[in-house]
């Protein structure tokens, strides 16, 4: 599951997959702004067949938390 999420990110954001790992923050360190964080939300939505709410979203710091978040849908 790690590796398909940095995939997504590495994709969205065009950069090396190598340099994103789970204590990688979403806005600091990969640069995405509020819409970014929906967009790619949408994009991990539609590749782990997930949905991420609003709220989720909002305390999603770095790639671990939007991992833990995929590993721990619907239960």
């Amino acid at each position: 599951m790690f590796e398909r999420l940095i995939a997504v990110l590495a994709e969205y954001i065009s950069v090396d997959a190598k340099k994103i790992d789970t204590d990688s923050s979403l806005r600091m360190d990969l640069g995405l702004n509020s819409l970014d964080l929906v967009n790619l939300a949408v994009s991990v939505e539609n590749e782990f067949g997930v949905d991420i709410s609003d709220r989720d979203l909002s305390i999603m710091k770095t790639v671990g938390d939007m991992l833990y978040h995929l590993e721990h849908a619907g239960r």
